[in-house]
């Protein structure tokens, strides 16, 4: 009983021991450092173990820098609203509408009913398309559209099938009559298994692992998407604002350089895990994939009718489609014409005010417009029985964005900012840059792979937002200490920020998938380690490659600060 009320309580004890383990830091040494790092050691631990809400621990720094005397109150404040902010507000303004007005439904079936009904096409089309709208909505929205449709598809070819079975039994069993044995075939090809979530039979063995492959793979590639836009996954943009604000002279990270180099990477990864999951699962059969000119089978048949089934029901393209269509284009080409660096952006129009318009500029502009455009009108009966207009419906309404709105990873990004000031402004950033010094003796390839499997680690148990907020303010300085461009240890490890595959607590569509019956934790193990070393691979590849020459990497940049076998107290 005892035992029982301490599990009870265990969030609870763990603040209390949490905040009494670590007092001696600022009791004893009695330094700026020694505070700041009992902060970051408390917010750490909050985060990691999820003992308060993310979005109040992240309030923590507000309250403890203050007491003490790291930073003034109205300083940490200004932390927790910053150009990031005003960016997710139009993104999320662009997210409202496009779920709004089932147009992510409609992209999504149009790039599946594009690739064909080949059940290997298929799933790579439903990849392609998870990961084209995750690039700008969240991964976890995309990942709760697209599921409802893939499991549509999964269950009408499993119907399918059962149809051509019980014509292929009766040929078994008239076949048995005289004296074959059919026992061996049926037991390997017609197993059924009970699906204890959802209740589902499969017909076959090969039913069900195609039910994994296909979960599985809206969950992977929808994270995959989030990899190619700043504003495609929340760690994009928190590693953005963190950057600018600790190099502000560097302007060299913006969406359409971010699109550049990630763009080619986001592309290797959703191949490769296309073929490792294909070969997991179903085996890689070549022959089958390229059967070109061949019949349809039963199942292709099926699949095909369920797609254009639902695309039919979305009807005809509707006004309010294409005008969020029209502004999402826009978007899109503002930032990437902002400034591209190999040719003057519009932003030259600007050039009396350099630095001044950024991406979230271009967000504001084009999310303002769905509040203004007319949806629909609004209509209303007189006392003479008379319809007549008296308004007009926006796009999206505030209440309908507030339904959207991330407020919690708003206040965590915030408390991230305000914690890496800290750092900062404490000397605990220079400190850590010290002591990590002697890592430079390390071979460089080295420093940045074992960074980056800490990190790829971490996020498995802990969100990413809370993952890379914390390591942030730690990489900056390792990178400064060692006399390397941040940028070549900072991208890969928020890069690997994103590999979070392996469990379904992991991150939102993990548990989105698994919440489906299909999976159990083993198979996501199995095939998340296999994308998570395939992630880490081409990271790897991709900062010593295509990269380097973007960014200049083999040098030290005039925008970081020289750090000289400085000491501190």
């Amino acid at each position: 009983m005892k035992l029982s009320y301490v599990l009870v309580y265990r969030r609870f004890l763990l603040v209390i021991l949490s905040v009494l383990v670590f007092l001696p830091l600022p009791l004893v040494l009695h330094s700026k450092e020694a505070e700041c790092a009992y902060v970051l050691f408390i917010v750490a631990i909050f985060w990691i173990t999820e003992a308060l809400p993310l979005s109040v621990t992240a309030l923590l720094p507000g309250l403890m820098f203050p007491l003490f005397g790291i930073m003034p109150s109205t300083q940490v404040a200004s932390a927790y609203f910053k150009d990031f902010h005003l960016l997710l507000i139009g993104v999320i303004c662009l997210a409202t509408s496009i779920e709004k007005w089932n147009l992510h439904k409609r992209i999504a079936l149009r790039m599946v009913m594009m690739v064909g009904v080949n059940p290997v096409w298929l799933t790579l089309g439903f990849m392609s398309s998870t990961a084209f709208l995750s690039m700008w909505l969240s991964n976890t929205s995309t990942a709760a559209m697209v599921m409802p449709i893939v499991e549509a598809v999964a269950q009408q070819i499993i119907n399918a099938e059962a149809e051509a079975e019980a014509t292929q039994m009766t040929y078994l069993n008239e076949s048995a009559i005289h004296g074959l044995e059919a026992d061996d075939f049926l037991i390997e090809h017609f197993l059924v298994e009970q699906n204890s979530v959802t209740g589902t039979k499969y017909r076959t063995v090969k039913d069900h692992m195609m039910c994994k492959l296909m979960c599985l793979s809206v969950a992977y590639s929808s994270t995959i998407g989030g990899l190619t836009t700043i504003t495609g996954t929340s760690t994009n943009l928190i590693f953005n604002e963190h950057f600018n604000s600790r190099y502000p002279d560097c302007r060299c990270l913006n969406f359409g350089s971010w699109f550049l180099f990630s763009f080619p990477l986001a592309i290797i990864l959703l191949f490769l895990s296309w073929i490792w999951l294909q070969w997991l699962f179903l085996g890689f059969n070549f022959k089958e994939m390229f059967k070109c000119g061949k019949t349809k089978t039963v199942k292709e048949k099926a699949c095909a009718d369920v797609i254009k089934q639902e695309y039919e029901k979305l009807g005809p393209m509707r006004y309010q489609e294409i005008v969020t269509l029209v502004i999402f284009i826009t978007m899109a080409l503002l930032w990437f014409s902002r400034d591209p660096g190999f040719i003057p952006g519009w932003t030259q129009l600007f050039s009396e005010y350099p630095g001044f318009v950024t991406d979230s500029t271009v967000a504001l502009i084009t999310g303002l417009l769905f509040f203004l455009i007319p949806a629909k009108i609004l209509t209303k009966t007189t006392s003479t029985g008379e319809i007549v207009a008296f308004d007009y419906s926006p796009l999206i309404t505030w209440k309908e964005f507030q339904s959207f709105m991330p407020w919690d990873i708003a206040i965590l990004v915030g408390g991230g900012f305000a914690l890496a000031d800290g750092c900062q402004v404490s000397g605990l950033s220079i400190w850590i840059g010290n002591k990590l010094s002697p890592l430079g003796s390390l071979p460089l390839w080295l420093i940045i792979l074992i960074s980056s499997l800490i990190v790829t680690s971490l996020t498995e148990v802990a969100s990413n937002p809370a993952t890379i907020t914390i390591l942030l303010p730690i990489l900056s300085p390792l990178a400064e200490a060692i006399h390397v461009n941040p940028l070549r240890i900072l991208l890969p490890s928020t890069l690997c920020t994103s590999f979070a595959f392996l469990l379904p607590v992991a991150n939102p569509p993990n548990a989105i998938v698994f919440s489906y019956g299909h999976l159990k934790v083993i198979d996501m193990v199995k095939a998340g380690l296999g994308v998570n070393i395939l992630g880490v691979a081409v990271v790897m590849l991709a900062i010593f490659t295509w990269i380097e020459p973007m960014f200049d990497l083999s040098t030290y940049p005039h925008w970081a600060p020289e750090i000289v076998n400085q000491t501190m107290p």
